[in-house]
């Protein structure tokens, strides 16, 4: 009797995990997060929470029950395949940060409910799409980092040398310097900077002007152009799988192999048609000769 239940107990586990990642159930989890992150935003409201307070944190607390009871489903549906998904893991852990008590040494975990809203990525396929996409473009984005950050300490140093003693409001320091550049990278009041600047030293433009085309016109342009790399890579990918996955589920798609065979077969009739032909013809002349 209990070999039945052995071999039932997997079946059961796929039907949930089918069950869970249907489309229905995911789109009442999109419903449910989306109502969720307008709760949390009323809570932010004290004139809200004064009339309504308890509801929301009612309805916040059976949100997260249900959270908590898909999770546990998928663990005990997937089995350890749960924590081989990244996704399945980002959604146990956003989860489970509500979960903390938030007391005197933890009051800090109330602001982080909020990520609860951040399930929304990995339920949206094209939300996750893009994250995947970017998390696959990370090994290239690190090292345009690196040379950001190169070019960022070299022209602070020099900023420094050059402009620190007449502005220290902008240049007194490195660390000065680096956030003026920052500023001046994301062009923000970078003309203003320059001209005032360039009252006491005219030539000034020329060191604004060339950080500017490195760091927002090249390297900048740069990490777009590795995402957006990325993002192709990833599609490409998703269509070859599809289309794999289509031809291995359709039964009527003859195989490579198959089509071979057929053309053989019919070369083959072709040349069986042939011979009776030459046969039918070299056994009516023997008749017509005798």
């Amino acid at each position: 009797m209990t070999e039945p239940r052995s071999k039932a107990a997997p079946g059961s586990r796929a039907r949930l995990s089918s069950l869970l990642e249907s489309p229905r159930v995911q789109q009442s989890i999109i419903a449910l997060i989306l109502v969720n992150a307008v709760t949390l935003g009323l809570e932010t409201s004290p004139a809200v929470v004064e009339k309504a307070g308890g509801w929301l944190y009612g309805l916040d607390r059976a949100i997260l029950a249900i959270f908590v009871v898909e999770i546990s489903l998928k663990l005990y549906a997937q089995g350890l395949r749960f924590f081989r998904n990244p996704w399945n893991l980002f959604d146990a852990t956003v989860v489970g940060v509500a979960l903390v008590p938030a007391t005197a040494g933890l009051s800090v975990l109330r602001a982080f409910r909020v990520l609860r809203v951040l399930r929304l990525v990995s339920v949206v396929p094209s939300m996750r799409f893009v994250v995947e996409s970017i998390a696959r473009a990370l090994p290239g984005l690190g090292s345009i980092a690196l040379l950001l950050v190169l070019f960022f300490y070299v022209f602070s140093v020099m900023a420094t040398k050059l402009y620190g003693a007449e502005y220290p409001h902008w240049f007194g320091s490195l660390s000065g310097s680096m956030f003026s550049l920052f500023q001046i990278m994301t062009l923000e009041g970078w003309a203003d900077i320059a001209r005032e600047i360039m009252q006491r030293h005219p030539s000034a433009w020329l060191f604004f002007v060339v950080f500017i085309l490195l760091a927002t016109f090249t390297v900048l342009n740069l990490f777009i152009a590795i995402i957006v790399n990325a993002m192709q890579a990833q599609h490409e990918g998703a269509v070859a799988r599809d289309g794999a996955q289509d031809a291995a589920t359709r039964p009527d798609a003859p195989s490579p192999a198959a089509g071979d065979i057929a053309a053989q077969l019919a070369a083959l009739h072709t040349e069986l048609g042939r011979l009776r032909q030459l046969l039918h013809e070299s056994s009516g002349r023997r008749d017509g000769g005798s």
